[in-house]
């Protein structure tokens, strides 16, 4: 049975804040500020505004949402 693709998309919204799964990608990536990325883990706490990251399972660091 061949896979399928499934379109997807991810939204958070808290309060007046929306940001989608996309955005918190391109956040992530930048605040990190490195090409290579192999792997990438983002946890988001909209009560404090912001995202944290895990890259290659061991650099982490944060970004305003």
């Amino acid at each position: 049975m061949a896979a399928t693709t499934i379109k997807t998309k991810v939204e958070i919204q808290y309060e007046d804040l929306t940001v989608t799964g996309d955005q918190l990608i391109s956040k992530a990536k930048k605040a990190y500020g490195k090409k290579d990325i192999k792997d990438l883990n983002i946890y988001v706490k909209p009560e404090e505004r912001m995202g944290y990251y895990v890259v290659n399972g061991s650099e982490n660091g944060s970004f305003d949402l």
